[in-house]
């Protein structure tokens, strides 16, 4: 059997109707203060460290993360199988 639900609703209610938290403000805080760290910057060292800060395994935590929403998003689709698991019981 399948049943396919379809929601109309906005990102707000959205948020909602999954519990999740409301961060406008703290997103609204930290690109403020992001803007100003940047207008601050006056080489690229100083965007270079700030670069580490952020992502301290540079490109490999880039590719990492990408992987991790990836797989997420495919998880529990049809036909597809679910990844071995590495832990032993």
């Amino acid at each position: 059997m399948k049943v396919t639900v379809e929601l109309d609703c906005t990102p707000e209610e959205a948020r909602r109707l999954m519990g999740l938290p409301d961060v406008g403000q703290l997103n609204d805080t930290y690109v403020s203060e992001l803007s100003k760290f940047l207008k601050g910057a006056s080489s690229v060292e100083q965007l270079q460290s700030f670069t580490k800060i952020i992502a301290p395994m540079g490109e490999a935590g880039i590719k990492m993360f990408s992987s991790f929403l990836s797989g997420a998003m495919g998880a529990g689709q049809p036909g597809e199988k679910p990844a071995p698991s590495d832990k032993k019981d």
